[in-house]
């Protein structure tokens, strides 16, 4: 199994041990869905809600799980993203889910075998898509037009139109400063 995987299957068992939901996005969903491209780590959107954040991060640090930058778990408390290394020294993001779309994301999510042996809990297409508008990076517009093409005639453009509507509210000037 190639160590990207095994670090996403490894992550993933940690989190049902501890009855967590959660569900992978980034580069290895874009592998299920899109036109695959290198990626080098393991993108998770983890529900952990709004003021129950230690109870999250606390024991993924106590972990094999090690933080990639000096104080993770205080970068983690303002940027809502717990940023790790594996054992093995793959990155890990893990964003600290709370908003009704990251809970509707982790729903929808569904089980897809990668490999013999690797199955993984990923966001379905159109979140993916969602979260990739969302980003709006050079690299992101990219991905979403390969899994449009990828997925042609599978999409359900209703729900992904009603969410962009809802994220696009989080980036509302007045979201930020109001």
């Amino acid at each position: 199994m190639i160590p990207l995987l095994r670090a996403a299957l490894d992550l993933q068992d940690f989190f049902i041990r501890q009855q967590w939901r959660f569900c992978i996005i980034g580069g290895i969903a874009l592998l299920r869905w899109g036109e695959p491209r290198f990626t080098r780590d393991v993108d998770v959107t983890l529900l952990a809600g709004f003021g129950s954040e230690d109870a999250f991060v606390k024991p993924i640090l106590a972990s094999t799980y090690r933080g990639r930058i000096p104080d993770a778990a205080e970068f983690a408390h303002k940027n809502r993203v717990l940023l790790l290394d594996s054992a093995e020294g793959i990155p890990i993001d893990i964003a600290l889910g709370g908003l009704p779309f990251e809970m509707l994301m982790v729903e929808r999510s569904s089980l897809h075998d990668f490999e013999p042996g690797c199955t993984l809990r990923t966001c379905s297409a159109e979140d993916l898509i969602v979260q990739k508008l969302f980003a709006f990076r050079t690299r992101d517009i990219a991905d979403v037009e390969g899994v449009v093409l990828r997925q042609r005639g599978r999409l359900d453009w209703t729900y992904i139109e009603r969410s962009e509507e809802h994220t696009a509210e989080l980036q509302s000037p007045c979201n930020l400063v109001c």
